[in-house]
């Protein structure tokens, strides 16, 4: 019985350990994100949760009923970004959203009638032969950003993966900072 509890105990702990390595460089990756953000930085969102993937057939722009939608947890979420940069007291300068409506209901949640519509954000899952000039038009906009603020974007996976070579969880924020000409992954904002 005692060499049990001893087994437990060291299993236990070996498995904290195990569990707080990965979270060290997690934390301290958020950390810097948040303060590229708080001098202006831009912030790439994936939309917040919306079980599935891609569309339905025959989704229509402007028909929310066509599309994949917010869950409640999608909804909550969207709610949590918006509540983590009131109370870190990042100003927002803008917020562009694809012409989706869960991109469009993340942003309306997380920032209430600060959202714009930029289809250069827009999905091009079910056309990829639209990648190349999408991604092209999103970049100048990035490049164009000159804040006061941080510029927060909510668009889709495959955009950012297009932008940044990283594939997003739903809800989760790349944040960029200026290197040059261009652009660096500064750090992950996770939901």
């Amino acid at each position: 019985m005692a060499a049990r509890a001893i087994d437990r105990r060291i299993f236990a702990g070996l498995l904290a350990a195990a569990l707080a390595s990965p979270a060290v460089p997690a934390m301290a990756d958020e950390a810097r994100a948040w303060s590229v953000l708080a001098s202006g930085g831009i912030v790439l969102f994936r939309h917040a949760n919306a079980p599935g993937g891609g569309d339905p057939p025959g989704m229509r722009l402007g028909d929310c009923t066509s599309q994949r939608n917010l869950d409640a947890a999608g909804r909550e979420q969207a709610r949590r970004i918006g509540l983590a940069f009131t109370t870190r007291g990042i100003a927002v300068g803008s917020v562009l959203t694809s012409q989706w409506c869960r991109t469009r209901d993340t942003a309306a949640l997380a920032f209430p009638g600060r959202a714009t519509d930029a289809p250069a954000f827009n999905s091009f899952f079910s056309d990829r032969g639209r990648g190349d000039a999408q991604t092209a038009a999103a970049r100048e906009i990035l490049a164009r950003w000159s804040g006061p603020g941080a510029l927060v974007v909510v668009t889709h996976q495959v955009n950012i993966t297009a932008l940044t070579g990283i594939f997003p969880a739903s809800g989760e924020g790349i944040v960029l900072e200026r290197r040059g000409e261009g652009f660096a992954v500064a750090g992950r904002i996770r939901p």
